[in-house]
């Protein structure tokens, strides 16, 4: 049975196994410390079947193997009937991921290069005033994200932790922007710890022009983390899916939950569940008086990244955006003019 399928990745379950084929051109020595990485970590994430440092070749591709868990399905994520401990388990998890020393060598996380492969896609369809809003939201987080490269890189120069991670310049940074705003959706109530007033809100936008900077810290980060990458294997839930796991700012980790929240998509239950189970398990990425600090930028970025995916997605097929789709888009609109707002107040 296909998994899934894509011009990417395609997984295959057979029987009681998962067999996984990587896109030609993945890097076999970086697959190869994230797989030694994943069996390091057992009762977080799961672990492939061999040895950790294998890694077959089929038809040009990596391929692994693993054993077959049960995963929530697209329905359940849909229409949010999944297992009640889902949000809390999977945050519990990455807490102890977070907390988990880096192997000597790992590569640097790849959430961030989700975020360019995706825009890179959207260069390749046609105009539309849906793109050029996702376009212009990306030139928003141009100078933040490199800023935020070069201090994650900074923050590995100390010796802490003992991983290879290269700050590199943003292929956006040739549209520079001020110094990122914070982002406010109207309707939607930015949480600390419990839930702001909007009088809360507009002193931690200014308050967080002065705090401590995105990509202060670094971690064991899995890279692309969503509910879809838990698994319920031997009566337990676990990580899934290596791919980008590595070394970066944990608080990407937290940012697709944080976006849809944003966005309207997640309901504000499940994202106090999922962020006080974070914080429960001594989750360290966010801060606890105010997470928004640490989470606005990678937020930000996740709801272009994933705007651009299903934009691309749907004009591919030739077809409207979805519900969610269009909720993504309009969070890139709000983004452009938080931006706008911020720029005309310093000058």
């Amino acid at each position: 049975m296909t998994v899934l399928k894509d011009t990417r990745v395609l997984v295959v379950r057979v029987g009681d196994v998962v067999v996984k084929a990587y896109p030609p051109g993945t890097s076999e020595r970086d697959l190869r410390r994230r797989l030694d990485a994943a069996h390091g970590l057992p009762g977080v994430m799961l672990a492939p079947l061999g040895p950790a440092e294998r890694a077959e070749h089929a038809g040009g591709r990596l391929v692994t193997i693993w054993p077959a868990g049960e995963a929530l399905s697209p329905d359940d994520l849909a229409d949010g009937t999944m297992p009640q401990d889902a949000w809390e388990s999977g945050a519990r998890l990455l807490a102890r991921l977070h907390a988990s020393p880096p192997p000597s060598g790992m590569p640097p996380a790849g959430g961030p290069g989700r975020l360019v492969r995706a825009m890179a896609e959207l260069g390749q369809v046609g105009d539309s005033p849906e793109t050029r809003q996702i376009r212009e939201a990306y030139r928003t987080l141009a100078e933040p994200l490199h800023a935020a490269d070069l201090r994650t890189a900074d923050r590995h120069s100390d010796g802490r932790p003992s991983a290879d991670v290269r700050a590199t310049e943003h292929p956006a940074t040739e549209h520079r922007a001020t110094e990122h705003p914070a982002t406010e959706h109207p309707g939607v109530e930015h949480p600390t710890a419990e839930h702001p007033t909007a009088e809360h809100r507009e002193r931690h936008a200014v308050d967080r022009r002065t705090a401590p900077s995105h990509g202060s810290r670094v971690a064991l980060t899995h890279g692309d983390w969503h509910l879809g990458q838990l698994v319920r294997h031997e009566g337990a839930w676990l990580l899934i899916d290596p791919d980008d796991l590595g070394v970066g700012d944990p608080a990407w980790d937290l940012a697709r939950p944080a976006a849809w929240f944003a966005a309207g998509l997640l309901d504000p239950e499940s994202w106090h569940t999922f962020l006080s189970a974070y914080a429960g398990a001594g989750g360290t990425a966010v801060s606890a008086d105010d997470p928004w600090r640490e989470l606005d930028l990678p937020a930000r970025a996740l709801t272009v990244q994933l705007a651009a995916t299903a934009t691309v997605t749907a004009m591919r097929a030739g077809s409207a955006l979805d519900d969610v789709a269009a909720a993504l888009v309009s969070s890139c609109g709000r983004i452009v003019a938080a931006a706008g707002d911020r720029r005309q107040g310093e000058g």
